[in-house]
């Protein structure tokens, strides 16, 4: 077996056994991996804390025929301030579940780990709504995967001058001359519109650097909504919790 130190985060962790467990992990160098940690349910084995969901540091492990063995762990972040928030761990949840549903293995997820390492850490700030994070999170993670919207020009023509409508069905704007066909269409005020323009377009670490006004947010949520719904086709349980603490 082939000892290999891999750069990640938890995404999940499962039980496997009596003493064992079952640690998904995105990785900078292999994407999602499968790894086992055995008796890291043992009081004292030294794994007990290192393999929790939210964990981001260097894993040293095996990696044998089918699958890999956790050795050690060397954490350069718990991100513990969300062991203290029950509604911001949801979100972290939430995140977590989205982006081990997007994550592939052997793929290159560096940005996708990127991207969840920093929105863990807006988490943490004060100044930050958590809905913002979620919606600005989730329309980068559908850019990053080639779903993200046409938010620049119309879909179907190209045109950037004349006014347009939203639509997540077409995948975007559509200019008044060619909505004729368009069911869904949403119009998005030259803020919210901006805001969308500025996450699609942003380096991941000048993303969580702005605020809204409630206004726009709640438009942003309606359209992530649509996206969402219209290109994630599974039900994520975090995100159940978290609309009955909301």
């Amino acid at each position: 077996m082939n000892q290999i130190v891999l750069t990640g985060m938890v995404l999940s962790v499962a039980p496997v056994g009596e003493y064992d467990r079952r640690v998904v992990i995105l990785t900078k160098e292999q994407g999602k991996i499968s790894a086992f940690a055995k008796g890291s349910r043992r009081p004292n084995s030294p794994l007990v804390g290192a393999v929790n969901p939210f964990t981001f540091g260097e894993f040293t492990m095996y990696e044998g025929r089918s699958s890999y063995t956790i050795q050690s762990v060397n954490i350069s972040n718990y991100f513990s301030e969300l062991r203290a928030d029950v509604v911001g761990a949801y979100y972290g949840f939430y995140f977590l579940e989205v982006a081990n549903y997007y994550a592939r293995e052997r793929n290159d997820e560096r940005e996708l780990l990127k991207l969840l390492y920093q929105t863990m850490r807006a988490l943490t700030n004060p100044h930050l709504p958590n809905q913002l994070i979620r919606y600005i999170f989730e329309l980068k993670v559908l850019t990053i995967n080639g779903q993200g919207p046409q938010v620049f020009q119309c879909v179907q023509c190209g045109d950037r001058t004349r006014p347009a409508v939203f639509s997540a069905a077409k995948g975007g704007l559509v200019c008044n001359e060619c909505d004729g066909e368009v069911r869904d269409g949403m119009f998005l005020d030259g803020s919210t519109l901006y805001t969308m323009q500025y996450i699609e377009s942003s380096t991941i670490e000048k993303l969580y650097t702005f605020n809204v006004k409630p206004e726009v947010l709640e438009k942003l949520g309606r359209v992530m909504g649509r996206l969402m719904k219209l290109y994630v086709d599974k039900e994520f349980k975090s995100l159940e919790i978290l609309q009955t603490l909301l």
